[in-house]
């Protein structure tokens, strides 16, 4: 197995037990949300039926009808609520199930960047094997511009010494395409490891530099 691949194997039987588990969930958040719906549409039911039943109380059904909506458009907010939470936590789920934290590689991107460098794109290789690359729109790149900080690329590596390489795409202050790369060697241990690439301005030498650093859980 090269490089490349490694983890791939793992990645993929980590896979088939995450999709048929979250499957499951899913399925069964479905029928929560049914179920709880069907139950709370069941007052407002009831009501319809004693209007028919009785005119003369057409003003007090009609009030309770209007509680019984609120209560149910309430009870319906806060089962939205809880499918959301149970879709992050299948999502924290499955992330971990397919990345654990032996295998787990994450690469990030930030910027600090405006005067002598504009971001285009980024081509990431790891081991001389090409793993993931992005194209920046006008909004991503001044998303990142303003602070933020791009999870690039996510994957599993098996224990040992690798080499990451980064290829930044841009254009100069005089509007000249360039590119600036680095290269980093590290140590897959059986912690997550963690990598930031940070493409700064150099005001020394009047272009920018793409300084590497692990983080330290």
């Amino acid at each position: 197995m090269n490089n490349t691949d490694q983890g791939t194997g793992q990645g993929t039987a980590q896979g088939n037990t995450v999709k048929s588990s979250t499957n499951f969930k899913i399925w069964l958040t479905l029928g929560i949300f049914i179920a709880v719906f069907w139950s709370a549409m069941q007052p407002s039911a009831a009501l319809a039926n004693t209007d028919n039943d009785a005119s003369a109380n057409a003003i007090t059904n009609g009030n309770s009808s209007a509680d019984s909506q609120s209560q149910v458009a309430s009870e319906l907010e806060n089962i939205k609520s809880q499918v959301i939470k149970l879709n992050r936590d299948l999502f924290i789920l499955e992330e971990d199930l397919l990345f654990p934290a032996s295998t787990q590689i994450a690469v990030f991107v930030s910027v600090d960047i405006g005067r002598f460098f504009t971001l285009d794109s980024v081509e990431l290789k790891i081991n001389q094997q090409n793993v993931a690359g992005f194209l920046y729109t006008q909004r991503q790149r001044r998303a990142l511009e303003k602070g933020g900080i791009q999870k690039v690329y996510m994957g599993n590596l098996k224990m040992g010494q690798h080499q990451l390489t980064a290829i930044f795409t841009g254009v100069d202050a005089e509007g000249r395409t360039v590119q600036r790369a680095v290269t980093h060697q590290f140590e897959k241990t059986d912690e997550t490891v963690m990598v930031e690439l940070k493409l700064e301005d150099n005001e020394s030498s009047y272009r920018a530099d793409v300084k590497v650093e692990e983080w330290v859980l």
